[in-house]
């Protein structure tokens, strides 16, 4: 909701249609009584997930609005007449019409205008469908997400994390008949949940939609002594959660009583494939609308097919591969936080943190971003780029951020159903630049990327320097503009109830921000070898540092951030530095090292990588490399011996025979240039050099 707290410059009426357009639009979007041409929507309270609706209601009053242009212009004059300026210059796309006959009992390529199949395809397509080729509605390709998350389903058969949950407490048996009826309603008001996908076989995969189905209902018949709520929540979690996408529905209902009392619960489960965070939302609504009687009020249906259509369509006026490349060129190295690099889990082995974000914090990042006409996704993005950097020790950093994918002016986007959500590169270089230049490069950043929203990950992997089989990152930012439970509700009805939902990806580093218009929230779901409130702990002291820098010093160099908070950074610069010890002044070290074997020769004492050496090991090889240097050398005490390795068991191995010799040794870096080594050996009057 905006803050209505907000204040407006001094009111400007508008003078052309176009500007009496955009007024009403704002006011009713925005809440506000009375929107002028000099207002600037960001700075009214507007954010990405308002610039959808924004659209949506343009395109009833025949206005076509991209969302770069909103986040270009967002004044509503300049914006207004950007709409004129492009009124007779842009070229309205049509999209091809489903052309299978109602009653079709054979369906030929000439049919498919959306993708291209042989005539065996289809039939192969057909022969997953029950009915065959009747009960066949539509065939499309995939989207880019869908594309990723059929890879990944293909790598298990026994656990999927993209199957998705939501638990539901319905109090009487008579408003689970109804939740049966509204889903089976709404499955036949939209196409998608209605989807199955096929590709075995086939050159491309392919998503096929059925006219009829039949939707899974499971009663379970539970022990009386098991917690009948417990249980239910336990059957939320991705251990082995599976699903055959090749029939549709790819939801199911589950559904037991309360042993208690006269409650029930019911598991919707259903695939990413087929719809995402706002799909899902979107479901939740209709069905209050419907248990409430509000029949009326349903939103008309737009097929999934024409967002796909979309997208094609968008692909070939944009060229992602050109802008991709420049971007990611130069990215050789997977950017991996701890090294996390497998990106092909299960979702079983997640932590999973929530915690809010200070309403401190939050209040002077809302407060600092409408100053600074930043918007708080980008302060928020900027942050986690930082984290990942920390995370990951590198200064140029790539992570994926979640675009909504309904910003591209479909009409009917904000009520289809589908996977509209896509995964795209976000390149941040952690420089010299001030901390309010970095923000502001990270928000051109995510405007950019707007038109290419729905570019494939595969394609951006193939633009960077990364080999085929690494990954270009593995973590990811999905920035989400959430309602409260209150909001948009059609009725007060409390006789549906969401109780627990599941979300999971393939990716080990995770994090989601949940924007309630006021405050914030952060979900982390990160590899459980790692310390998730560690983590939470990192994001949350960078966050404060962002905003007290926007805030007070906004010149301050990025460079300069920390995420660690101050009880870690006394651990590291005191407590772990405390390491004083009284060693006697008249022995010399490769002697107390000495008497170190004689009391636990076999205990580890140096370790790198996979390898490892016990004290005795050790002490027999510098043993051995002694009297090497003494008798095939001529050491002496004092000689400067040089040692010219990388770092190895052979590097300790080196020092402490050169000391056991008696000699002194000289360090030198092997990625020196070989004049600079030879300076350093010739000035020092260094004769012998052990390298590796």
């Amino acid at each position: 909701a905006p803050d209505m707290s907000l204040q407006q410059k001094t009111y400007v009426a508008p003078t052309t249609e176009t500007e009496r357009q955009l007024c009403s639009i704002w006011e009713e979007v925005l809440g506000i009584e009375r929107v002028g041409i000099t207002d600037n929507f960001f700075e009214l309270g507007g954010h990405s997930l308002l610039v959808m609706t924004v659209i949506a209601k343009a395109q009833d009053v025949d206005l076509s609005i991209a969302a770069k242009d909103v986040f270009v212009a967002p004044q509503l004059s300049t914006l207004a007449k950007k709409l004129d300026d492009n009124a007779n210059v842009a070229s309205i796309f049509s999209i091809p019409d489903n052309i299978i006959p109602t009653d079709c009992q054979y369906i030929t390529p000439e049919m498919l205008p959306l993708i291209s199949l042989r005539q065996d395809e289809i039939s192969r397509v057909a022969s997953h469908v029950p009915g065959g080729m009747r009960n066949i509605q539509d065939m499309y390709p995939l989207g880019p997400l869908q594309e990723g998350i059929l890879f990944t389903h293909t790598l298990s058969d026994e656990s999927d994390p993209y199957i998705l949950s939501t638990l539901f407490e319905v109090q009487t048996e008579a408003v689970i008949n109804d939740f049966i009826t509204s889903i089976k309603f709404i499955i036949e008001r939209h196409d998608a949940l209605r989807t199955a996908v096929v590709w075995d076989g086939l050159t491309t995969p392919v998503q096929v939609v059925c006219k009829e189905i039949q939707l899974p209902v499971t009663w379970l018949e539970l022990d009386e002594n098991v917690n009948v709520e417990g249980h239910m929540v336990e059957l939320t979690s991705p251990e082995n959660q599976w699903m055959d996408l090749t029939q549709a529905p790819l939801l199911s209902l589950r559904i037991a009583k309360s042993n208690d009392d006269n409650r029930h619960f019911v598991l919707l489960q259903y695939h990413h494939l087929i719809s995402d965070h706002v799909g899902l939302e979107i479901i939740q609504y209709e069905l209050k609308l419907l248990s409430s009687g509000q029949l009326d009020s349903l939103p008309p249906v737009v097929p999934y097919r024409n967002f796909i259509a979309h997208t094609q369509h968008r692909a070939q006026a944009h060229d992602a591969r050109a802008y991709f490349t420049n971007m990611l060129g130069d990215i050789d190295e997977t950017t991996a936080p701890f090294g996390l690099v497998d990106i092909q889990g299960d979702g079983t082995k997640i932590a999973e943190l929530r915690e809010a974000v200070p309403s401190g914090t939050a209040k002077r990042l809302r407060a600092v971003s409408k100053s600074l006409s930043i918007s708080p996704a980008s302060v928020l993005h900027a942050t986690f780029g930082m984290l990942v950097a920390a995370c990951s020790g590198r200064e140029n950093v790539v992570f994926g951020s979640v675009m909504s994918g309904r910003l591209q002016g479909v009409v009917g986007a904000e009520n289809m159903l589908g996977v509209f959500i896509n995964t795209l590169p976000v390149r941040l270089d952690i420089d010299d630049s001030s901390v309010l230049d970095f923000v502001l490069s990270t928000q051109q950043r995510l405007r950019d990327l707007l038109p290419f929203e729905q570019a494939s990950l595969a394609l951006t992997q193939s633009c960077s320097g990364l080999a085929n089989d690494s990954p270009l990152f593995s973590a990811i930012l999905n920035y989400r503009h959430s309602v409260a439970a209150e909001v948009n509700e059609p009725s007060n009805d409390d006789s549906l109830i969401v109780l627990a939902g599941q979300e999971r990806t393939n990716y080990p580093f995770n994090l989601s921000v949940d924007d309630w218009g006021e405050a914030f929230e952060f979900v982390f779901q990160v590899d459980a070898s790692i310390d998730v409130a560690r983590v939470m702990a990192y994001m949350q002291t960078a966050l404060e540092q962002f905003v007290d820098c926007l805030a007070s010093n906004p010149h301050k160099a990025v460079q300069t951030i920390s995420v660690l908070p101050p009880a870690e950074i006394h651990q590291q610069v005191i407590d772990w530095n405390d390491t004083q010890v009284d060693y006697p002044k008249d022995v010399c070290i490769h002697t107390l090292f000495e008497q170190q074997v004689e009391i636990n020769p076999d205990a580890i004492a140096v370790v790198f990588e996979e390898n490892q050496l016990s004290y005795g090991e050790l002490n027999r090889r510098a043993n051995q490399l002694a009297h090497y240097l003494v008798e095939e050398r001529q050491v002496v005490p004092d000689t400067l011996v040089g040692i010219c390795v990388e770092r190895s068991l052979e590097m300790i191995v080196g020092i402490l025979g050169i000391l056991k010799a008696g000699g002194a040794y000289v360090p030198l870096d092997p990625s020196y240039p070989e004049a600079r080594l030879a300076y350093m050996l010739d000035d020092a009057n260094v004769t012998t050099v052990l390298t590796q």
